[in-house]
């Protein structure tokens, strides 16, 4: 490999370490349609109901719709408890299926990015949302004994104790055994221990594989068509993601004019993505290295797909609906 192929390849796995960085240090991660990303195991699925049959059915991942749903009913469930406490709560401040795809490492969806480039006005959308959630403000509102005592209620205390969970890269992470929220997802998950344990598994197994899978042959072969296909675009960009370099392209545009070219840059790499080896290629070897690495973990992985699709049985009921 001469001396600049070298270089991009080394730019790239730095790149993809800091991107399983975020991953693993993200709150709550959803992997989504329209990308591919460092992925745990819900990975994108087909969009189906969970009755359409067929023997993998009860090995398979949530749909975005799905999601949301889960969501809904856990919000809730979270609702329900706080009222008995005494305790308004609204259940409100949920995303659409479509604001839940598109991150990941490289985009592979074109019509997601013609809608919404690489998400930056779904992100605004969001913090928006939490900035506004009726929820704080009436925290706000409280004294502060009263707020104490709210917010104990809702994400439980510490003197009652915590699970624990250790990630498979190192480290631990604890959430409280009492509270609303941990009420609500016992109820929905059917085991609050067992469902942190395998959720905390099952998304927190990138740095296990990655790194190497980055540095594959095939891998990097896909990513210079990928690249190629991409300076022919009039984009150069020796590796993904291309987002990189948008505050670079857009700076002092104005809001339209910068959106603007986030979606034409978010368009060239998800056409680029899936008319090269690129998107195939990631796919096909995220599965191999995955069932090559993470055979020990195998249980955990095929228990929080499970319970995931349990949960989902649970919020068609609790919700009256289906995705």
């Amino acid at each position: 490999m001469n001396g600049g192929s070298t270089d991009m390849m080394r730019a790239f796995s730095s790149a993809a370490t800091v991107a399983i960085a975020t991953a693993l240090t993200a709150i709550a991660a959803v992997t989504t349609a329209g990308c591919i990303a460092a992925a745990p195991p819900d990975r994108p699925a087909p969009e189906r109901s969970h009755r359409s049959g067929g023997p993998a059915d009860g090995n398979r991942e949530l749909t975005a719709a799905e999601e949301v749903l889960v969501r809904r009913a856990e919000q809730l469930l979270v609702k329900e408890c706080m009222e008995k406490a005494g305790f308004p709560y609204w259940a409100d401040t949920l995303p659409a299926p479509d604001d839940l795809k598109g991150g990941g490492y490289f985009l592979t969806d074109v019509g997601w990015a013609k809608r919404h480039g690489y998400g930056s006005r779904l992100q605004r959308k969001a913090q928006n949302t939490r900035r506004d959630d009726r929820n704080s403000a009436y925290v706000r509102t409280l004294p502060d004994e009263k707020g104490i005592r709210y917010s104990d209620t809702l994400l439980g205390t510490p003197s009652k104790g915590a699970l624990t969970a250790e990630l498979p890269g190192g480290g631990t992470v604890e959430t409280p055994r009492d509270g609303c929220r941990a009420a609500a997802k016992g109820r929905l998950y059917g085991d609050h221990p067992a469902w942190f344990h395998a959720e905390k598994t099952a998304t927190n197994l990138t740095s296990l594989y990655v790194p190497d899978l980055v540095e594959d042959p095939r891998f990097t072969g896909a990513v210079t068509a990928w690249s190629a296909c991409m300076r022919a675009a009039g984009h150069d960009h020796a590796t993904p993601p291309a987002r990189e370099k948008l505050p670079e392209l857009t700076r002092g545009l104005n809001e339209p004019e910068a959106y603007a070219v986030e979606v034409g840059l978010a368009v060239a790499e998800a056409t680029c993505a899936t008319t090269t080896p690129l998107a195939e290629t990631a796919r096909a070897l995220d599965t191999e290295y995955r069932e090559k690495r993470l055979a020990r973990y195998s249980g955990e992985i095929a228990a929080y797909r499970q319970m995931r699709l349990g949960a989902l049985d649970r919020a068609e009921r609790i919700t009256g609906s289906t995705a």
